[in-house]
């Protein structure tokens, strides 16, 4: 007699990354958690559920069904949630959605891409060792450090300033219209619509 799997059923796994705790709050590394925030009220998901060392929600987006996700692991453990999760729904890598801060852009500008290295973020070098390079991303501007010797955790960990804060959260809605075109098999065309 044939056994079949039951179909757990997640087609896309979209992460936002940060640190956990009040003290991390709207600080720049948190940027990936603010835009999985946004998305998540306006898609009606509620991130609540613990599973995977993350907070969880499941939802609908279009014809795919995705979960939410919000690493507890500290950024820098960011892989172990999401290989976790990867590794339970039997996902590719190209379903893995990642939002994230990033200091080589400007405050608000936004950077679609479908792979790449780190850059030197250690949340990105953490999920490249757990599911390998080949995810699509979404990256946040949020600056960057005023001088080369200004100590980078000490920037990314720090509140940006009340302009570069409007900055950031303008985009959160085109941070949410990347990842649904993403979900909708339309990454090419995000690209060329926010990248600019």
């Amino acid at each position: 007699m044939l056994f079949h799997r039951q179909q757990t059923g997640i087609d896309y796994l979209i992460v936002g990354l940060g640190n956990p705790g009040t003290q991390y709050e709207n600080t720049r590394h948190n940027a990936g958690f603010a835009a999985l925030d946004a998305a998540a009220q306006a898609w009606g998901v509620r991130v609540a559920r613990a599973r995977f060392s993350a907070l969880t929600g499941a939802g609908v987006l279009g014809e795919s069904k995705v979960l939410l996700m919000k690493p507890q692991t500290f950024m820098n453990d960011s892989g172990a949630a999401v290989g976790a999760a990867a590794a339970f729904y039997k996902l590719a890598p190209e379903q893995v959605i990642v939002i994230f801060d990033d200091v080589s852009l400007a405050p608000g500008r936004l950077r679609v891409r479908r792979s790449g290295s780190a850059g030197g973020h250690n949340g990105i070098k953490s999920i490249i060792a757990a599911i390998g390079q080949d995810f699509p991303r979404v990256k946040i501007g949020v600056g960057e450090k005023p001088h080369p010797e200004y100590d980078l955790a000490d920037w990314v960990l720090g509140r940006p300033s009340e302009a570069d804060r409007k900055a950031i959260a303008a985009r959160m809605d085109d941070v949410r219209g990347a990842v649904e075109m993403i979900v909708c098999g339309r990454l090419d065309a995000a690209m060329s619509k926010y990248n600019g």
